[in-house]
């Protein structure tokens, strides 16, 4: 599977400061591999909230939970086949 075939979630919320810095590698690997990505404020769902408040910033690759607190760049580019 190529790496702009996966589809990466982040989950977080405003004001954290461990999201803004998994946002930025996120977004840094995503646009250099091409992989589509979107990120969700759990603060706007009851059920992401209690599911993810502990445990913020979540990562998903294709729906399945990749990372939480911490994004590891090199654990990501290895999970998308990079």
């Amino acid at each position: 599977m190529a790496p702009q075939d996966h589809r990466i979630t982040l989950f977080g919320k405003p004001g954290c400061h461990l999201c803004d810095d998994a946002r930025a590698v996120v977004e840094r690997v995503a646009t250099e591999l091409g992989v589509p990505w979107e990120e969700r404020d759990i603060t706007l769902s009851e059920e992401e909230q209690a599911k993810y408040w502990e445990m913020i910033p979540v990562t998903l690759i294709d729906g399945v939970q990749h990372d939480f607190w911490r994004v590891d760049e090199r654990r990501l580019r290895a999970a998308l086949g990079a």
